[in-house]
């Protein structure tokens, strides 16, 4: 290290004397590492203060990383072990089957997922939380090398920079429950890094591969890190080539490269998009911007706010890009464009149309600033474009203080802001203010260093404590794999007879995903891809859900487990209860196409053929000997027959909505309906008459499927000879089946496929919508990079100035 790579500021006197330019890649590689190394001290540091796994008692799996995330990594480390239940084109364990390729393009395809499989299945918590830590640190490697690539300065000041992207608000509070955004993070820098090559005519073929990677770990936070890496492109040209042509070249390198990347990717991206247009719409709702005090509140550290952007990125930086504006060793051209970038940026959060624009015209369902770590990004590389020219001088560094205490005063105002989060802002920016003004000494250099890491690594540190203490104060939580989940896993396993039946992990659930995460072939299923079909054929039949029917439960219902050919159901107990249901595939008597009406109860026997629900026979009794069953899909609160145990209900539209619930056996007069809260003004009850269910069971079994056999995507099943009538196959009708060479029907929501008494072999297959014309789009792609490839190995000209120009 020397301090003669941080020029001082240039006085009259004494001229700014000519940084000097490190030379070889070790100085970026310990920028690189000494990044990560920092990024996963705090990271780490903070989820042990604040007790939570793995470090102490407190459960990390908040909101969707237990609901989700840490199921879908399950999945993938079953398909790794050759132990799931489908492949990459279909998963038979979700919602009685699904199209799985859009879930693998939404949640796993990061190559940091596949880690996962070095782990043993029942560490899939700890697997979770190491990908999520290296993602950090991978983030903030590739920023310090992006800031090198951009203009030369010490590396362990690249390597502090890096750290502070890495550990921005974004990254430690909202990401790290979302871990597939974390790769957006990474994305942000490596984009960055293709606009560097584009902008010097270098590396074209490696810059596609490296876009391809982006957008296939994770397109939707790719599309954001995509838009900000044009921003900076944008700004790195305007200040570093002159002339319109010069400019469009290198404008035209850098949007040939991106678009070549994407549709490399297409064979995902096609199959997503279209999934989310077939997904249940879940919810809509107009952005509102926050306060400006919230906002500048949220620069500091140790605040937490689901609903307000996470702008924290340590006070060093902070201070840095502040003093930008001031720092007169800048040409006054490149301030005004980096600062003038930064502000622009910072002000589309709060504006409707760009914030549109950068949520894919959606607002999204929950936090409505995910786009925040972009403008982190865009800080540091401001705050790197001040340093690399030399240390800010005092009055720069007090001009930028200043610009800092007056957000500070204004996020006064604002609920959010903390005494803590005052402590750590004032104290970290009056120490951040010294080292940088004590890096003008030598002797100081190795003190003010490690003031500016320890001051990051404190508040950093701070922010993702207090983060835990919001997200579990104020969302759903998990508890992490324990005894209670090896249990079921093991009852699960046990009970196994897929494919003659299927096996539900049964209600109270673990999680949304309990099939994903703890095995069976169930009916519950939580995903951004949730097939519309799928929920509304299930809320037929009186199927519950969660967030707005994105999340649909397992039905606890002897009817439709036995439609949906499951035979066995796990219980309260861990243990698991064996019933009668029929196969797959049935056959059903030709008639009219029925249609499912209002009942629930009255669907479920429109699908089986016969009538084995009676009315009560008596308001609110059910006769003795039948099984009561409950249908409030808006009642919240607890029913009972009289003798009989609670039963909870958790409707509360549109969020929640209460599934078709057993109450048990009735004894007749004794058994009469109670509710703890006044009744709802939409209720039912109805009795099951067992006897005539196994009647109708065993009659539907005489004409069903004689065997069935299932692949990874795809079912071919032996019916009786001249059978005729419709085959109906107890899986929901989604687009992208086909049988027998043509798309597959729907009869009530499952796949449906017309016999003509000849037909003894029926085959199935899926494929998802837009798999075919992804991969042509693919193909095409590929073929233009080997003939880029090719042109530029004839040619045998140089791409352009090894160096550039980087200054600016």
């Amino acid at each position: 290290m020397s301090t003669s790579q941080l020029a001082p500021h240039p006085t009259p006197e004494r001229p700014a004397p000519a940084p000097v330019r490190p030379s070889g890649r070790r100085p970026a590689l310990f920028g690189s590492a000494f990044a990560a190394l920092v990024t996963a001290v705090a990271v780490c540091s903070g989820d042990a203060v604040a007790q939570v796994f793995p470090y102490g008692h407190r459960h990390r799996n908040v909101n969707d990383l237990g609901n989700q995330f840490v199921p879908f990594h399950a999945h993938l480390w079953d398909l790794l072990h050759g132990r799931a239940h489908g492949g990459l084109l279909f998963n038979w364990q979700s919602g009685y089957g699904t199209s799985f390729l859009p879930d693998l393009g939404t949640y796993l395809t990061s190559p940091f997922a596949l880690l996962v499989g070095l782990f043993p299945r029942h560490d899939i918590d700890l697997a979770v939380y190491v990908v999520t830590v290296l993602k950090m640190t991978a983030a903030a490697a590739a920023m310090a090398w992006l800031l090198r690539t951009q203009r030369p300065g010490p590396w362990w000041a690249a390597g502090l920079l890096g750290a502070s992207y890495a550990l921005c608000g974004w990254s430690v509070i909202e990401a790290s429950y979302n871990p597939m955004w974390l790769d957006g993070l990474i994305a942000f820098p490596l984009l960055c890094l293709t606009g560097e090559w584009a902008l010097r005519g270098r590396r074209p073929l490696l810059g596609v591969l490296v876009v391809a990677v982006c957008w296939a770990a994770n397109f939707y936070t790719a599309y954001m890190a995509t838009i900000g890496a044009a921003l900076v492109l944008v700004v790195r040209v305007v200040l570093t080539r002159e002339g319109v042509r010069e400019r469009a070249r290198v404008v035209g390198r850098a949007a040939v490269t991106t678009v070549l990347g994407m549709a490399l990717t297409a064979p995902l991206l096609v199959p997503v998009f279209l999934s989310s247009k077939q997904a249940y719409p879940g919810w809509s709702k107009e952005f509102a911007p926050v306060p400006w005090s919230d906002l500048f509140a949220r620069l500091m550290p140790a605040t937490y706010s689901f609903g307000s952007p996470a702008l924290f990125v340590g006070t060093g930086t902070l201070l840095l890009v502040t003093a930008l504006p001031f720092h007169r060793a800048v040409p006054l051209r490149t301030r005004l464009w980096w600062a003038g970038l930064v502000a622009a940026v910072l002000l589309s959060l709060q504006w409707t149309p760009t914030h549109l624009a950068w949520h894919v015209f959606a607002t999204p369902n929950g936090s409505p600033y995910r786009q925040t770590f972009v403008l982190a990004g865009i800080v540091v590389i401001a705050a790197w474009t001040g340093l690399a020219a030399g240390l800010p001088g005092v009055r720069a560094l007090a001009a930028g203080a200043g610009v800092l205490a007056a957000a500070a005063a204004w996020a006064a105002g604002s609920a959010l802001a903390t005494g803590w989060g005052y402590a750590l802002f004032c104290g970290g920016l009056a120490l951040t203010a010294g080292a940088w003004w004590g890096l003008r000494h030598r002797r100081l250099l190795l003190p003010a260093a490690a003031v500016l890491a320890a001051a990051l690594v404190a508040q950093a540190a701070a922010t993702t404590a207090y983060g835990h203490k919001g997200k579990l104060g104020g969302l759903d939580d998990y508890p992490s794999w324990g005894r209670t989940n090896t249990v079921r896993e093991r009852a699960l396993a046990r009970a196994d007879g897929w494919p003659a039946y299927r096996t539900d992990a049964g209600r109270p659930a673990l999680s949304n995903n309990d099939p994903l995460l703890l095995g069976g072939e169930g009916g519950s299923y939580y995903s951004s891809h949730t097939p519309d079909v799928f929920t509304r054929t299930m809320a037929a039949l009186g199927a519950g859900w969660t967030s707005r029917g994105r999340s649909v439960q397992s039905l606890d219902n002897p009817v439709t487990d036995a439609l949906f050919s499951v035979g066995a159901r796990l219980k309260t107990d861990g243990q698991a209860v064996r019933a009668e249901a029929l196969p797959l595939v049935t056959v059903r008597p030709a008639g009219p196409v029925p249609e499912f009406g209002e009942s629930p109860f009255a669907n479920q026997e429109l699908l089986l053929g016969a009538k084995v629900y009676e009315d009560p026979v008596a308001p609110g009794t059910c006769r003795a000997g039948t099984d009561a069953f409950l249908w409030a899909p808006q009642y919240s609160g607890t029913a009972r027959l009289a003798d009989g145990r609670p039963a909870r209900l958790n409707g509360t539209p549109p969020k929640n909505r209460a599934m078709l619930q057993p109450l048990g056996r009735s004894r007749g007069a004794s058994s009469v309906l109670a509710f703890d809260r006044p009744a709802p003004e939409q209720w039912a009850l109805a009795c099951l008459d067992r006897s005539k269910l196994t009647a109708a069971v065993a009659a539907l079994r005489g004409a069903a499927a004689t065997s069935v056999r299932v692949g990874d995507s795809g079912l071919t099943a032996t019916l009786p000879p001249g059978s005729t009538g419709t085959a109906v196959v107890a899986v929901p009708a989604i687009a992208g089946w086909s049988c027998e060479g043509r798309p597959a029907g729907s009869r009530l929501g499952l796949l449906a496929v017309p016999l003509d008494g000849r037909t003894t072999t029926v085959h199935c297959s899926f494929t998802p919508p837009g798999l075919l014309p992804g991969a042509g789009l693919a193909g095409a792609s590929a073929l233009a990079v080997a003939a880029l490839a090719v042109l530029r190995r004839r040619s045998g000209l140089s791409a352009g100035p090894r160096g550039g120009r980087g200054g600016a």
